[in-house]
């Protein structure tokens, strides 16, 4: 079934077009990448996709329903969360506060509530507490909560956003370059982290530039370049077509 689907998405920045008529399906349960040359768009699409961004023509629709014109926050709750190339992190608060903002997004309480501390926000927070803790246990850092996030090393930091993607309990989870600048055993580590997210029911997005990588987890890749659609398929597929081999393979990115 398709979850996400994406119709003739444009968008144009002056006289500059990032993402032109991009048509794309994934479909439910699955990993997809969405791969191309820098400046190819992909960063632009996700952030159409969560509304960071509104397209200057096109449709997104999740689960039947038409997000184009929604709000960051009502997409995160209707079941969308991502991370984001650069590590954005607070520098005051620890691992388990920082996770617990990706929870805060799917909770409603009104400044009243907020104020006097009213039982249903009380409730809120225990529920968002524990949705964290479940969260950070995924990624393996359950045991880290009490430190600060920023303290923590490079990769693991990476991890945590992960984690506060989790939180927000989402269907879909747009993973922007997940493994810039890890290390070969960080890298394995989010390999088998991404597959297991998977295996809980969770569809993924995939923008990322190690082909290793995106050849050996993904059911389907989308290629595009210049902002157009180049190619799409399963990853033998994609990997040796010649349109893909010269706009993006052959710019010195390898694949074993």
């Amino acid at each position: 079934m398709t979850l996400l689907s994406i119709e003739g998405l444009t968008k144009r920045f002056g006289g500059l077009t990032a993402v032109d008529r991009l048509d794309m399906e994934v479909s439910e349960g699955t990993i997809h990448a969405l791969i191309g040359p820098n400046g190819s768009g992909k960063t632009t699409t996700f952030n159409m996709i969560s509304s960071m961004l509104k397209p200057s023509s096109g449709r997104i629709s999740f689960d039947g329903r038409n997000l184009t014109n929604k709000s960051p926050d009502a997409v995160a709750t209707f079941g969308i969360s991502r991370t984001f190339q650069q590590i954005s992190l607070f520098r005051t608060m620890t691992v388990l506060q920082t996770t617990m903002v990706g929870a805060h997004l799917r909770k409603k309480t009104g400044l009243t509530g907020i104020l006097l501390r009213t039982r249903r926000f009380r409730q809120q927070e225990i529920e968002i507490r524990q949705k964290a803790l479940e969260s950070l246990e995924v990624v393996g850092l359950a045991k880290m909560g009490d430190r600060m996030a920023t303290e923590l090393p490079y990769g693991q930091q990476r991890l945590i956003e992960v984690a506060r993607a989790l939180a927000v309990g989402p269907r879909l989870l747009l993973l922007d370059e997940p493994v810039a600048g890890m290390n070969p055993m960080e890298i394995e580590f989010m390999r088998q982290l991404v597959l297991k997210i998977r295996s809980r029911g969770v569809t993924i997005l995939l923008v990322e530039h190690n082909m290793d990588l995106v050849m050996d987890i993904s059911d389907k890749v989308t290629v595009i370049s210049s902002g157009r659609k180049i190619a799409e398929g399963l990853p033998r597929e994609v990997r040796s077509a010649p349109v893909v081999v010269e706009n993006y393979l052959g710019r010195g990115i390898k694949v074993a």
